[in-house]
């Protein structure tokens, strides 16, 4: 057993998992932003009902996250001591930034804007949220300042054979670092609109008591995300200018690749420089996705008149499209880290020297141990965030007054009244408004 393949699978594994809990994070809190913001301008339940349902779904998914990506530091501190010796003064320095960001502040701020409800004024309850969104967007800025860095070394110089910092600012203008960031924050809107968008439908097509409510979501959710994809597209593309210049090895020309294999075989003793085919496999299987969800464009036009609803089958399409965009980022996060191979930090650390000394078989248990972890993870977020889905946004737990149980069975709407919501988001064919129920538990759509 190769204990630097066993290395490479886990920092694979555990990377890749934890990125899906992030993107279902970043992408979610930014809808919420849209929600509650609607909510405390408007003064409409029906945006707070969808505030309190979808912020229930980004909790859960927000706890479990946090869980994985301790998982992640631990294999980083197990299995690349290497890497900590002689990068650590500088690859730690961001990830110090995004401890403190993310462990301190955002969990903060997630903390009171929990229980905030109903304690606290509308503007200061929305002020926490917009904490919470920020704070992440800045967790994934500092993240992606460190994996920049690993993906091409700025700012450092070597002394007694480790590298320390000498400017920070070149960190923050890493060739590598803009377009990645904005690839990646769109990506994560696109999973946050389509996980919105296919919840959605899934309600629409089985004519929930909420409908009016999903139908606003539906919405919601298909223009971010079709929004969304268009940035992913243009960040994504933009990245093979950016990197090309800097990882001749991965986007580079034959004679930019051959003259840095020259010059490493000269430092680092003759070896394979070349990326594994899995990173150019990986990566066009993303681009085929990316372009792929770039027909929502063509679903948009058919919100007017509800006719994404009225067809029903685009309902089925979104549905079935909502692990494409998770799909594509894996894919999209593998050809990153692994077109860099064979270096932990590109040109200057080979991941055989970044690995730590431990055996084979401690390497295995370490690896089948936290793969299984993340699994039950990973497993129980999906069930919890099904579960919850599956019951509506008729009365949410989170966000509940004091006091204030569940809505039973008895208090959901009669038959008449649901033909009433289902009349008007259909539309009144003979063009004469249709009543909504006077009920506390249903809101209609937003106008």
């Amino acid at each position: 057993m190769d204990p630097l393949l066993l290395a490479r699978l886990q920092f694979a594994t555990t990377t890749s998992i934890h990125f899906l809990f992030v993107l279902v994070t970043l992408g979610l809190v930014t809808l919420l932003l849209y929600l509650q913001t609607a909510w405390t301008i408007t003064r409409k339940p029906a945006y707070e009902r969808l505030t309190r349902f979808w912020g229930t779904l980004y909790v859960i998914n927000y706890v479990l996250g946090i869980a994985s990506g301790i998982l992640m530091e631990f294999q980083f501190g197990l299995n690349w001591s290497g890497l900590s010796r002689y990068v650590g003064n500088v690859f730690g320095a961001p990830l110090a930034m995004e401890t403190l960001v993310a462990f301190f502040l955002e969990s903060t701020f997630l903390g009171m804007w929990i229980f905030g409800w109903h304690r606290l004024r509308r503007g200061v309850h929305l002020a926490l949220l917009w904490g919470v969104a920020l704070t992440a967007y800045a967790s994934a800025f500092w993240v992606l300042v460190a994996n920049s860095w690993l993906q091409n070394p700025v700012g450092y110089e070597v002394r007694d054979g480790i590298a320390h910092l000498t400017d920070f600012s070149a960190l923050l203008t890493n060739p590598t670092l803009g377009m990645a960031l904005g690839h990646v924050l769109a990506a994560a809107l696109l999973t946050g609109g389509m996980l919105m968008a296919g919840i959605s439908s899934w309600h629409l097509i089985r004519r929930t008591p909420d409908f009016a409510l999903f139908r606003t979501s539906l919405r919601i959710g298909l223009v971010a995300a079709t929004g969304a994809v268009i940035l992913v597209q243009g960040f994504g593309f933009a990245q093979f200018g950016a990197v090309g210049p800097v990882q001749p090895t991965k986007y580079g020309s034959e004679a930019a690749k051959d003259a840095a294999v020259a010059d490493w075989t000269a430092r680092f003793g003759p070896g394979d420089y070349t990326p594994p085919v899995l990173a150019n496999g990986g990566l066009g299987f993303m681009i085929l996705i990316g372009l792929g969800l770039g027909l929502l464009v063509f679903l948009v036009p058919l919100l007017y008149r509800d006719w994404l609803i009225r067809l029903r089958f685009p309902l089925y399409v979104l549905l079935l499209a909502v692990p494409l965009p998770f799909v594509a980022s894996i894919l999209g996060w593998l050809a990153r880290e692994v077109g860099r191979q064979p270096w932990m930090a590109y040109g200057l650390l080979p991941v055989e020297r970044a690995v730590s000394g431990v055996g084979g078989g401690v390497m295995l248990v370490s690896f089948l141990g936290f793969s299984l972890l993340l699994g039950a993870l990973t497993v129980a977020n999906w069930t919890l965030i099904a579960r919850h889905a599956a019951r509506g946004a008729l009365d949410p737990a989170l966000g509940r007054p004091p006091g204030a149980g569940p809505a039973g069975p008895d208090d959901d709407l009669p038959d008449d009244a649901f033909d009433d919501a289902f009349g008007n988001a259909f539309g009144n064919v003979s063009g004469t408004p249709t009543d909504q129920p006077d009920r506390s538990r249903y809101t209609p759509a937003p106008a």
